[in-house]
């Protein structure tokens, strides 16, 4: 099991009033699955995938990443496991302008302790960059750039992917070429996917889909 999330409870105070964002959500993936997380905007989707990243804590509830306790209380401890254990794939593409292609792409891999340069190249071919390496960011299209993102996540060989909208900013055209690499190397890789999406057709090409309303499983 590569991802394990069962309970999970997460609600924010402000002033005198509690929003309860997730009201008991389990899910789980294996090696080489994938799962589209869909739902109206409000209805918790962004909070869950920070739990599972590590970026936040659950009130109530467990995650595990690879039998790596995720929700694990200690900030410290859940930064260092999200290097070795997540690839993070975002909606804005957040590369780092100030450094080429191919640097890019090698980022995360550095961070983990896992670059292999020979990976990356095949990453970079793989999603049509060879060419692009030693260009920096604002040269290159939005696909493109996207597809660099998924390169530098998939480049230090997480167990899993998470990708938040990854091609919400995207023609319908691009969008489709980019989860179908997206979908072809986390399947080659036996990496687990999982990914927020508002399209049913895009979700419709992953293994799983579940949809959230009101901070539960619908």
């Amino acid at each position: 099991m590569i991802l394990n999330a069962q309970d999970i409870h997460k609600g924010y105070e402000t002033a005198d009033l509690r929003t309860d964002v997730l009201r008991g959500v389990s899910l789980a993936l294996e090696a080489g699955q994938s799962l589209a997380l869909m739902g109206e905007s409000g209805s918790g989707k962004s909070t869950l995938l920070h739990l599972i990243a590590g970026l936040d804590v659950p009130d109530r509830g467990e995650i595990a990443v690879d039998s790596q306790v995720m929700s694990h209380p200690n900030d410290t401890k859940r930064a260092e496991l999200r290097r070795q254990l997540v690839g993070i794939i975002f909606q804005q593409f957040n590369l780092i302008p100030s450094l080429r292609i191919d640097a890019n792409i090698a980022f995360q891999a550095h961070l983990a302790g896992r670059y292999d340069a020979e990976w990356c190249a095949k990453l970079a071919t793989r999603m049509g960059l060879s060419a692009h390496l030693e260009k920096y960011p604002e040269a290159l299209s939005g696909g493109q750039q996207q597809r660099v993102a998924i390169a530098r996540a998939l480049a230090a060989k997480p167990a899993l992917i998470l990708a938040d909208e990854p091609t919400g900013n995207l023609d319908e055209e691009t969008a489709q070429t980019v989860l179908t690499l997206l979908l072809e190397i986390t399947r080659e890789t036996n990496t687990a996917l999982l990914m927020v999406t508002h399209s049913a057709t895009h979700a419709s090409a992953l293994d799983q889909q579940l949809t959230l309303r009101s901070g539960k499983i619908a």
